[in-house]
């Protein structure tokens, strides 16, 4: 169509020029909208149920709300990855994900997205004990095979690479997913970590994710990073504010702020000369069961005076059971 309008508007300078010198110049073709899968309510309202009841820990409610996500954004890394973070709670659930995601590639073998989707099941069936780390590189090579820009194939290898602690080689596949998709929150979060811990740039890491609770505000693991982020950087208020939220997103204590989120609080007041606000956080870690050895041994140095004076702390109360650690990125 562009280059109809050119020749038309070359013919008319040749048989006109006094109304070409008069023209005005023709307009700049409009560039296409870069991808933001948050604005659409469609897809985020179930979402946000989804994060909700996972976090709650209702994961048969978390599952059918992702699915109705999905249903409007099939690709969309965060919710194909809490869907079979949900799934993965009872084997025989991600069992029949699994088998369904089989079915749906066999039916549509030439479907980039059903590799993809087979792929992300095939790597939570290995962080439950059953090894398919190589079919699901298997399945994100073909999806790339048939879709080379597919920012959720990408995302899929660059976190098998960041699993094999190959940091250039993911943050190469990080950045090919987001050059499709600016706003893939999985692969931000991925590419922020590998900043942070492997580039030791925490600036670039925060600036990379600090808008991701604008997108998604019910993903309590965002605050996380971003409190650990603001920590490194010694902004201890905003990494309190950070750390606090994601312990009250995270109710159920599943991710890695219900996790580990206690005792990144407690750290950070432990930097900012806060012994007896530290003190308190490392009690309730322990009362909910996580991060136990680590928040025990911290209030021991606490009171041995490591951190300055302080009162001995009071036997904790009996504590949970802790819930199985999720891998950290």
């Amino acid at each position: 169509m562009l280059r109809r309008v050119l020749s038309l508007a070359l013919s008319l300078v040749c048989a006109a020029p006094l109304l070409a010198a008069t023209a005005p110049p023709a307009a700049k073709p409009l560039a296409a909208a870069a991808r933001n899968d948050y604005l659409n309510p469609a897809f985020t309202v179930p979402l946000r149920e989804g994060l909700r009841a996972f976090y709650e820990r209702d994961f048969s409610a978390a599952r059918r709300a992702l699915e109705a996500a999905l249903a409007v954004v099939p690709d969309n890394t965060l919710a194909l990855s809490l869907l079979n973070a949900a799934a993965a709670q009872q084997p025989a659930d991600l069992t029949a994900l699994v088998d369904a995601e089989e079915d749906a590639l066999a039916k549509n073998p030439k479907s980039a997205l059903a590799h993809v989707r087979l792929a992300f099941s095939y790597m939570f069936a290995s962080l439950t004990g059953r090894d398919r780390n190589l079919d699901a590189r298997e399945e994100l090579n073909l999806a790339v095979g048939l879709d080379p820009a597919s920012q959720s194939a990408h995302t899929g290898l660059g976190i098998m690479r960041e699993n094999e602690r190959s940091a250039n080689r993911a943050k190469t596949e990080f950045v090919a997913a987001l050059a499709s998709d600016p706003h893939n929150v999985l692969a931000r979060e991925y590419l922020a970590l590998i900043y942070q811990q492997d580039l030791k740039d925490p600036q670039r890491a925060l600036t990379t994710v600090i808008d991701i609770p604008n997108l998604v505000p019910e993903y309590a693991d965002i605050y996380f990073h971003i409190a650990s982020m603001l920590h490194d950087l010694k902004q201890y208020d905003a990494a309190v504010t950070y750390a606090t939220r994601g312990l009250t997103a995270d109710v159920g204590g599943v991710g890695e702020s219900g996790q580990h989120g206690y005792t990144l609080l407690a750290r950070i007041y432990l930097d900012d000369k806060r012994p007896a606000e530290a003190r308190r956080v490392l009690k309730a870690s322990i009362t909910a069961g996580t991060d136990v050895a680590f928040a025990s041994t911290l209030l021991k140095k606490i009171d041995n005076g490591d951190y300055g004076k302080a009162e001995p702390s009071a036997a904790p109360g009996p504590s949970v059971s802790p819930l199985p650690k999720k891998k950290k990125k």
